[in-house]
Protein backbone atom coordinates (compact mmCIF):
# COMPACT_ATOMS: atom_id res chain seq x y z
CA UNK A 1 0.00 0.00 0.00
CA UNK A 2 1.98 3.15 -1.50
CA UNK A 3 1.31 5.98 0.61
CA UNK A 4 -0.19 8.94 -1.57
CA UNK A 5 -0.47 12.48 -0.19
CA UNK A 6 -4.89 13.33 0.13
CA UNK A 7 -4.31 16.79 2.24
CA UNK A 8 -2.71 18.84 4.96
CA UNK A 9 -5.20 20.53 7.46
CA UNK A 10 -4.53 23.88 8.74
CA UNK A 11 -6.65 23.77 12.63
CA UNK A 12 -7.72 27.98 12.54
CA UNK A 13 -9.59 27.32 15.23
CA UNK A 14 -13.18 30.22 15.87
CA UNK A 15 -11.07 32.20 13.31
CA UNK A 16 -12.26 31.27 10.42
CA UNK A 17 -12.34 34.49 8.38
CA UNK A 18 -8.80 35.40 9.58
CA UNK A 19 -7.41 32.68 8.20
CA UNK A 20 -9.09 32.13 4.87
CA UNK A 21 -8.06 36.14 4.45
CA UNK A 22 -4.38 35.09 5.14
CA UNK A 23 -4.38 32.11 3.06
CA UNK A 24 -6.57 34.92 0.04
CA UNK A 25 -3.39 36.99 0.58
CA UNK A 26 -0.68 33.82 -0.13
CA UNK A 27 -2.47 33.84 -3.29
CA UNK A 28 -4.97 30.93 -2.71
CA UNK A 29 -8.44 30.78 -4.10
CA UNK A 30 -10.54 29.88 -1.50
CA UNK A 31 -13.57 26.98 -1.75
CA UNK A 32 -16.69 28.68 -0.24
CA UNK A 33 -16.91 27.49 3.49
CA UNK A 34 -18.68 24.15 4.00
CA UNK A 35 -19.78 22.76 6.85
CA UNK A 36 -20.10 19.10 8.44
CA UNK A 37 -22.05 17.13 9.25
CA UNK A 38 -19.68 16.49 12.22
CA UNK A 39 -20.23 20.03 13.53
CA UNK A 40 -17.03 21.56 11.74
CA UNK A 41 -16.41 24.18 9.13
CA UNK A 42 -14.07 24.38 6.52
CA UNK A 43 -12.46 26.55 3.43
CA UNK A 44 -10.04 24.30 0.82
CA UNK A 45 -7.38 25.18 -1.33
CA UNK A 46 -7.76 22.88 -3.75
CA UNK A 47 -4.96 21.82 -5.75
CA UNK A 48 -4.04 19.13 -8.78
CA UNK A 49 -4.34 16.36 -7.01
CA UNK A 50 -4.40 17.16 -3.13
CA UNK A 51 -5.28 20.25 -1.51
CA UNK A 52 -4.64 22.19 2.17
CA UNK A 53 -7.72 22.83 4.43
CA UNK A 54 -8.75 25.16 6.99
CA UNK A 55 -10.63 23.62 9.51
CA UNK A 56 -12.47 24.96 12.60
CA UNK A 57 -15.69 26.67 13.36
CA UNK A 58 -16.99 29.73 11.79
CA UNK A 59 -18.48 30.90 14.81
CA UNK A 60 -16.58 32.93 16.64
CA UNK A 61 -15.89 31.91 20.15
CA UNK A 62 -17.91 28.84 18.78
CA UNK A 63 -17.40 25.21 20.26
CA UNK A 64 -14.69 22.78 18.58
CA UNK A 65 -15.62 19.42 17.36
CA UNK A 66 -14.18 17.41 20.33
CA UNK A 67 -11.69 15.80 18.39
CA UNK A 68 -9.60 18.54 17.27
CA UNK A 69 -10.35 21.32 20.12
CA UNK A 70 -7.24 20.27 22.03
CA UNK A 71 -5.25 21.24 19.17
CA UNK A 72 -3.85 25.12 18.47
CA UNK A 73 -4.16 27.19 15.67
CA UNK A 74 -1.47 25.43 13.18
CA UNK A 75 -0.58 22.76 10.52
CA UNK A 76 -1.70 19.46 12.98
CA UNK A 77 -3.65 17.28 9.63
CA UNK A 78 -1.43 14.36 8.05
CA UNK A 79 -4.03 12.97 5.51
CA UNK A 80 -3.42 10.16 3.20
CA UNK A 81 -5.81 9.00 0.75
CA UNK A 82 -7.44 5.48 0.51
CA UNK A 83 -10.05 3.89 -1.94
CA UNK A 84 -11.64 2.01 1.08
CA UNK A 85 -11.85 3.18 4.41
CA UNK A 86 -13.56 0.15 5.86
CA UNK A 87 -11.03 -2.63 4.25
CA UNK A 88 -8.39 0.08 5.10
CA UNK A 89 -9.36 -0.21 8.81
CA UNK A 90 -9.08 -4.18 9.29
CA UNK A 91 -6.00 -3.98 7.41
CA UNK A 92 -4.03 -1.68 9.83
CA UNK A 93 -5.54 -3.10 12.96
CA UNK A 94 -4.22 -6.72 11.30
CA UNK A 95 -0.80 -5.03 11.38
CA UNK A 96 -0.82 -3.98 14.78
CA UNK A 97 -1.68 -0.08 13.79
CA UNK A 98 -3.63 1.54 15.94
CA UNK A 99 -6.47 2.62 13.70
CA UNK A 100 -9.79 3.68 14.17
CA UNK A 101 -13.30 2.19 12.86
CA UNK A 102 -14.13 4.46 9.72
CA UNK A 103 -16.25 7.10 10.08
CA UNK A 104 -18.66 9.05 7.47
CA UNK A 105 -19.69 11.81 7.42
CA UNK A 106 -20.41 14.86 4.76
CA UNK A 107 -20.91 18.40 3.90
CA UNK A 108 -23.44 20.46 1.48
CA UNK A 109 -22.11 21.87 -1.59
CA UNK A 110 -23.29 23.70 -4.21
CA UNK A 111 -23.57 22.92 -7.86
CA UNK A 112 -22.12 24.87 -11.19
CA UNK A 113 -25.78 24.53 -12.34
CA UNK A 114 -27.36 25.80 -9.19
CA UNK A 115 -28.18 22.49 -7.85
CA UNK A 116 -27.26 21.34 -3.86
CA UNK A 117 -25.56 18.07 -3.50
CA UNK A 118 -23.20 16.87 -0.92
CA UNK A 119 -19.71 15.93 -0.51
CA UNK A 120 -19.57 12.32 1.15
CA UNK A 121 -16.48 11.14 2.78
CA UNK A 122 -15.38 7.82 4.79
CA UNK A 123 -12.21 8.55 7.38
CA UNK A 124 -10.13 5.99 9.03
CA UNK A 125 -7.93 7.70 12.10
CA UNK A 126 -4.68 6.66 13.83
CA UNK A 127 -5.59 6.60 17.89
CA UNK A 128 -4.09 9.92 18.67
CA UNK A 129 -2.08 8.05 21.59
CA UNK A 130 0.13 6.40 18.77
CA UNK A 131 0.45 9.69 16.32
CA UNK A 132 2.58 12.56 16.65
CA UNK A 133 1.01 15.56 18.25
CA UNK A 134 -1.64 16.26 15.57
CA UNK A 135 -3.62 13.68 13.25
CA UNK A 136 -2.66 11.26 11.13
CA UNK A 137 -6.03 9.66 8.91
CA UNK A 138 -6.96 8.36 5.79
CA UNK A 139 -9.95 10.08 3.78
CA UNK A 140 -11.96 7.96 1.19
CA UNK A 141 -13.78 10.36 -1.31
CA UNK A 142 -16.90 8.85 -2.18
CA UNK A 143 -17.58 12.23 -4.46
CA UNK A 144 -14.44 13.05 -5.51
CA UNK A 145 -16.13 15.59 -8.56
CA UNK A 146 -17.06 17.80 -5.52
CA UNK A 147 -13.97 18.44 -4.58
CA UNK A 148 -11.67 18.32 -7.49
CA UNK A 149 -13.62 21.06 -9.71
CA UNK A 150 -11.68 22.88 -12.38
CA UNK A 151 -12.76 26.39 -11.08
CA UNK A 152 -11.60 25.88 -7.86
CA UNK A 153 -7.86 24.97 -8.97
CA UNK A 154 -7.17 28.04 -10.65
CA UNK A 155 -4.77 29.75 -7.92
CA UNK A 156 -3.64 33.59 -8.37
CA UNK A 157 -0.27 32.10 -7.10
CA UNK A 158 0.32 29.35 -9.48
CA UNK A 159 -0.07 26.69 -7.02
CA UNK A 160 -0.04 22.69 -8.37
CA UNK A 161 0.48 20.67 -5.73
CA UNK A 162 1.92 19.66 -2.35
CA UNK A 163 5.70 19.12 -2.66
CA UNK A 164 7.37 18.47 0.95
CA UNK A 165 5.65 18.47 4.28
CA UNK A 166 8.13 19.12 7.31
CA UNK A 167 7.95 17.62 10.38
CA UNK A 168 9.90 18.39 13.82
CA UNK A 169 10.12 15.20 15.78
CA UNK A 170 12.00 14.18 19.12
CA UNK A 171 13.03 11.10 17.33
CA UNK A 172 12.33 10.68 13.54
CA UNK A 173 12.66 6.98 14.03
CA UNK A 174 9.96 6.46 16.69
CA UNK A 175 7.34 8.28 13.48
CA UNK A 176 9.48 6.14 10.79
CA UNK A 177 8.35 2.49 12.81
CA UNK A 178 5.00 3.68 12.26
CA UNK A 179 5.38 4.34 9.31
CA UNK A 180 6.77 1.31 8.24
CA UNK A 181 3.67 -0.58 9.37
CA UNK A 182 1.17 1.49 8.29
CA UNK A 183 3.34 1.57 5.12
CA UNK A 184 5.40 -1.47 4.54
CA UNK A 185 9.28 -1.28 5.08
CA UNK A 186 10.11 -0.14 1.21
CA UNK A 187 8.08 2.80 1.83
CA UNK A 188 10.36 5.00 4.48
CA UNK A 189 14.29 6.04 3.17
CA UNK A 190 16.47 7.81 5.10
CA UNK A 191 17.85 11.34 4.72
CA UNK A 192 20.47 13.38 5.52
CA UNK A 193 20.85 14.90 9.28
CA UNK A 194 19.12 12.09 11.16
CA UNK A 195 15.85 12.85 8.65
CA UNK A 196 13.08 10.04 7.34
CA UNK A 197 11.91 10.47 4.14
CA UNK A 198 8.15 9.19 3.03
CA UNK A 199 7.63 9.76 -0.78
CA UNK A 200 4.02 10.29 -1.13
CA UNK A 201 3.23 10.26 -4.83
CA UNK A 202 4.35 13.99 -5.80
CA UNK A 203 4.81 14.84 -2.69
CA UNK A 204 7.89 13.96 0.71
CA UNK A 205 7.07 13.60 4.04
CA UNK A 206 10.13 14.60 6.04
CA UNK A 207 10.40 14.05 9.84
CA UNK A 208 13.70 15.90 10.83
CA UNK A 209 14.92 16.50 14.51
CA UNK A 210 13.90 19.15 16.47
CA UNK A 211 17.56 20.65 16.17
CA UNK A 212 17.52 20.35 12.23
CA UNK A 213 14.08 22.24 11.69
CA UNK A 214 15.60 25.03 14.08
CA UNK A 215 18.48 25.36 11.47
CA UNK A 216 16.78 25.43 9.01
CA UNK A 217 13.63 27.90 9.38
CA UNK A 218 14.99 30.09 12.41
CA UNK A 219 12.74 32.14 13.09
CA UNK A 220 10.23 31.38 10.12
CA UNK A 221 9.32 28.68 12.43
CA UNK A 222 5.77 28.60 13.71
CA UNK A 223 4.96 28.59 17.44
CA UNK A 224 4.90 24.85 18.69
CA UNK A 225 2.08 25.97 21.16
CA UNK A 226 2.61 23.13 23.50
CA UNK A 227 2.88 21.00 20.61
CA UNK A 228 5.62 18.26 20.73
CA UNK A 229 6.38 16.16 17.43
CA UNK A 230 4.42 18.54 14.68
CA UNK A 231 4.58 19.60 11.35
CA UNK A 232 6.18 23.13 10.27
CA UNK A 233 6.13 23.33 6.86
CA UNK A 234 4.16 23.00 3.71
CA UNK A 235 6.03 23.19 0.61
CA UNK A 236 4.17 23.76 -2.77
CA UNK A 237 4.86 23.48 -6.55
CA UNK A 238 3.82 27.01 -8.26
CA UNK A 239 4.31 27.35 -12.02
CA UNK A 240 6.05 30.41 -12.00
CA UNK A 241 7.82 31.76 -8.84
CA UNK A 242 8.31 34.84 -9.88
CA UNK A 243 5.08 35.30 -10.64
CA UNK A 244 4.44 34.42 -7.15
CA UNK A 245 6.96 36.27 -5.60
CA UNK A 246 5.40 39.62 -7.41
CA UNK A 247 2.38 38.83 -6.19
CA UNK A 248 3.41 38.44 -2.39
CA UNK A 249 5.37 41.17 -3.10
CA UNK A 250 2.22 43.55 -4.19
CA UNK A 251 0.13 42.02 -1.34
CA UNK A 252 2.73 42.64 1.24
CA UNK A 253 3.24 39.54 2.23
CA UNK A 254 7.19 39.72 3.56
CA UNK A 255 9.25 36.24 1.96
CA UNK A 256 12.51 35.19 2.16
CA UNK A 257 14.68 33.46 -0.64
CA UNK A 258 15.29 29.94 -0.19
CA UNK A 259 16.86 27.31 -2.57
CA UNK A 260 14.13 26.93 -5.59
CA UNK A 261 11.58 29.43 -4.28
CA UNK A 262 10.48 31.09 -1.60
CA UNK A 263 9.91 31.00 1.98
CA UNK A 264 6.96 32.43 4.39
CA UNK A 265 7.63 32.46 7.48
CA UNK A 266 4.88 31.28 10.23
CA UNK A 267 2.63 34.00 11.67
CA UNK A 268 -0.19 33.79 14.27
CA UNK A 269 -2.87 33.22 12.01
CA UNK A 270 -2.34 29.85 10.36
CA UNK A 271 1.42 29.06 12.41
CA UNK A 272 2.84 27.72 9.62
CA UNK A 273 5.40 28.00 7.61
CA UNK A 274 4.88 27.96 3.56
CA UNK A 275 7.39 27.58 0.75
CA UNK A 276 6.62 28.03 -2.68
CA UNK A 277 9.03 26.23 -4.66
CA UNK A 278 9.31 25.75 -8.92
Amino acid sequence: MAPILDHLVIDVCDRMAAGAARLAALGFQLTPLGRHSLGSANHLAVLEGDYIELLGTDVPGGALRPDIAAYPVGLNGLVFRTEDAGALSAALVSRGVPALPAQSFHRPVDLPDGARDEARFRTVRLDRAAAMDGRIYWCEHLTPEHVWRPEWQAHPNGALSVARVLVSARDPERQAAMFRRMFGEAAVAAGADGRVLLPCGPAVVEVAPHAAVRAELGAAAPDPAGRGDHLVLVALRVRDPAATAALLRAGGVAALAVPGGLRVPAEPVLNATVDFLA
